[in-house]
Formats: structure tokens, C-alpha cells, sequence
């Protein structure tokens, strides 16, 4: 049975259980929260060192082969251009779609999130490199480690072979035992979505973010199932661009249901290696950059709730636009250190930034929180899915495989 299906059938009991379970019951919802939390610390158990060791094999076959520049200049001038169309089309769509206002509260802020740009530079060179091991939010500091051994051991292949060899090992140890947990989670996912079906629930019994709600669904139709399938088609030159939106299934419905990055990236692995074809050392590179700094779908949903809020309070000044815009598309590459609630973070910052009676109105959508950051981690992992699969192809890393061998 493929992969999606073990998943597919383990959302609808998971539906089928929130339906029935009494939502009022505090038993039942602490235990749900208890093994929903429970079961997505198992399934970040291993990106850290998934990554890592991967990264030193990958890096140092790339510098074999030629490579590493290629597949850097493809993979951020991918996660550019992505940030920068994603920013644009969400502030074009609510903008053309006139949503229906909000009702105002007077709720106060007891907590304002923020972006600690200083604290994300200071974690990537902690005062032991190792310490970089132990920090399983912000990847972005075991990534460079990793990078350097990989690029050093390539240097004098003879004295460092052992540790190539050490760190070849571990990545297919580790790539072996997250598929294991990738085929558990089928099961667990039933706790997970029955946890996310309460809360959507209760936020879309409100009936104020249904249209909302409608227009990133329609944003998701129209980038992923349109325009991401059109430039593989013509960059790729692949005749059957939706063969990768058909490999993605099961990491876009836990991306859906998890909103967060982290935990979905060894799914995402796995499902570029096993369906898409694309190498390890493509994949060990491009992945977890990609779930780093390619947060335009966060950028997307944080500008359409900023514009929404805006609408609720007065008319908008198109010159206020641009400031929407490059806060949204700008602070986006920032946001790897929160690999879940980004968008939200990111709108909070937003309302601070503007001023003007806006520092607080973040609030409004406060109840809709699960809704942001599923659409957010939604577009997010499509991005890093179908750009992963571009700069393979461009670097030829890719092991063409019929569809019906997809996992």
C-alpha cells in the first residue's frame, strides 16, 4: 500500500474520532494534546542528525563532482524568486478579493513574538561547535558544522576517509530508522488529526475566517497545482510535472496537519529519494535549506492576515503596500529558527512594525492560529519539494522512476 494511502486512512479516523469524541471532556483534550506533542517530538527525533550526517557525504561528493557551486546558486536563487512570487500573489489575491471585515476586540497582549535576528546569528557559532548538535529548531547551525567537515575531509581524502566513511553510515542509519517512524506515523497521525480536527473546528464553527479560509485554499490551487507544475515543465523540460505534486502527497498533508517544518522534512527526504529519484547528495543539501530560508508561503499567509486586519479597522493606502511587502518577503529568510507558528510571528511583527494603532490587532486572528500555520507550512514545503526536485534535475542528480514505484 503507497505511503498517502496509509496516511489518507489514518486522517479520515482520526476526523471520525474528533466528531465523536466530547469536545467539552478535559480528560480527552489534555491527552490528545499529551500524544499529538508526544508524537511530533518522535517525529523530529532525527532530522538533526539526519542532517548532519547526510550534509558531510553530500557536501563532500558535490566538491567530487564539481558541484556545490551549481547546486548553491540554483537552490537560492529558487528560494528568492519563490519568497519573492509567493509575497506577490498573496498581497494581488487579497487585494482582489475583498474579504469581509472582522468584528473588532478588545483583547490585550500579554505576549508580543519577535524575530531575534541577532540571537539566530550568535547560535550558529556557539562557543563549542557541538553545542550545535543539540539545538533541534534552527538547523541552520549543525548545517554549517556539517558543512565544514564535509568540505575539509574532501581536502586530503586518504587521511579523512574514516570520518566519510563514519558519516556515510550514520546518514543511511538514521535515513533507515526515520522511514521506520515515517511508516509509524501513518498510525500516530490518527491522535494528530483528531487533536487538529477539534481545533480547526472550533476556530471555523466561528464563521469569521471561512472566506479566509477559501482564498488560501484558492492560492494553493492556483501556485502548486498550476503555476509550480508550469516552471518544472519548462525549466525541467519534464513532460509530466504533476508526477511531482503526486510524490509530494503525504508531505503536504502533514505539513497541513503539523504546520511545522521540521517535522516534515525527513518525510520530504524520503519521498524525494524514494519517488523523485533525486540522490542523496542533492538532497542532503537542498532540503534543509529549503526548510530554512524558503518561507514565502509564510510570507503569503502573514501578508493576506496583515491586509485582512487593515480592512477591519479602515480603508488601505496602496502606498502602505510596499511596506507590507518587504517586511513580509524580507523578514521570511529569517524565519528558521521557528520551524512552526512562523507566519503568525511574522504578522505579529507586522502589526508592531506599522504602529499606528496596529500593535495589538494580531489578536483578531489569534483563534485562527492553526489555520495560519497550516497553509503557511502548506505552500512552505511545496516550495521545498518542487525546488528540490529543480536543482536536482539542473545538476543531473536524479534517478528517473515510473510512478507506479512511488512509495
Amino acid at each position: 500500500m503507497k505511503v498517502w494511502m496509509k496516511y489518507l486512512i489514518g486522517i479520515i479516523i482520526g476526523v471520525i474520532a474528533a466528531l465523536i469524541l466530547p469536545i467539552g471532556a478535559i480528560n480527552e483534550s489534555s491527552l490528545l494534546t499529551f500524544l499529538s506533542d508526544l508524537f511530533i517530538r518522535i517525529g523530529r527525533y532525527l532530522v538533526v542528525p539526519l542532517v548532519f550526517c547526510t550534509l558531510i557525504v553530500s557536501i563532500n561528493k558535490l566538491r567530487m563532482a564539481n558541484l556545490v557551486f551549481k547546486t548553491f546558486v540554483w537552490t537560492f536563487g529558487i528560494i528568492i524568486v519563490s519568497s519573492f512570487l509567493l509575497t506577490i500573489l498573496g498581497l494581488f489575491s487579497v487585494s482582489i478579493v475583498k474579504l469581509p471585515r472582522i468584528p473588532i476586540t478588545v483583547d490585550v497582549a500579554t505576549e508580543v513574538s519577535s524575530i531575534d535576528i541577532k540571537g539566530l546569528f550568535f547560535s550558529l557559532f556557539p562557543i563549542s561547535a557541538f553545542n550545535t548538535l543539540g539545538e533541534g529548531s534552527f538547523l541552520l547551525a549543525a548545517y554549517l558544522f556539517a558543512f565544514m567537515i564535509g568540505w575539509a575531509a574532501y581536502s586530503d581524502q586518504n587521511t579523512f576517509k574514516p570520518i566519510y566513511n563514519l558519516a556515510d553510515s550514520f546518514s543511511q542509519l538514521f535515513y533507515k530508522i526515520s522511514a521506520f517512524i515515517t511508516e509509524l506515523m501513518a498510525v500516530f497521525v490518527i491522535a494528530i488529526m483528531c487533536y487538529w480536527t477539534i481545533t480547526f473546528r472550533s476556530a471555523f464553527s466561528m464563521g469569521i475566517y471561512s472566506q479566509m479560509i477559501a482564498l488560501f485554499t484558492v492560492d494553493f490551487v492556483i501556485i502548486v497545482g498550476l503555476i509550480y507544475p508550469i516552471i518544472v515543465r519548462y525549466v525541467c523540460r519534464e513532460p509530466h510535472p504533476y508526477r511531482v505534486l503526486y510524490a509530494s502527497i503525504t508531505p503536504l498533508i502533514m505539513s497541513f496537519i503539523t504546520g511545522d517544518e521540521n517535522f516534515v522534512l525527513p518525510i520530504a527526504i524520503r519521498h524525494g529519494k524514494e519517488s523523485l529519484g533525486i540522490k542523496r547528495r542533492s538532497a542532503g543539501v537542498t532540503m534543509p535549506l529549503f526548510s530554512i530560508f524558503a518561507r514565502g508561503g509564510s510570507a503569503l499567509v502573514a501578508s493576506v492576515c496583515f491586509i485582512l486586519i487593515w480592512r477591519s479597522y479602515s480603508s488601505i493606502p496602496f502606498d502602505d503596500l510596499s511596506f507590507v511587502f518587504f517586511i513580509s518577503f524580507g523578514l521570511s529568510f529569517f524565519l528558521g529558527g521557528i520551524p512552526s507558528g512562523g507566519a503568525f510571528v511574522l504578522l505579529t511583527i507586522l502589526c508592531q512594525k506599522y504602529g499606528k494603532g496596529f500593535e495589538t490587532s494580531f489578536l483578531l486572528l489569534k483563534p485562527a492560529f492553526v489555520i495560519i500555520c497550516s497553509f503557511s507550512s502548506l505552500f512552505d514545503v511545496a516550495t521545498a519539494i518542487f525546488g528540490s526536485y529543480i536543482v536536482a534535475e539542473k545538476t543531473k542528480l536524479t534517478e528517473r522512476k515510473q510512478i507506479f514505484r512511488f512509495i
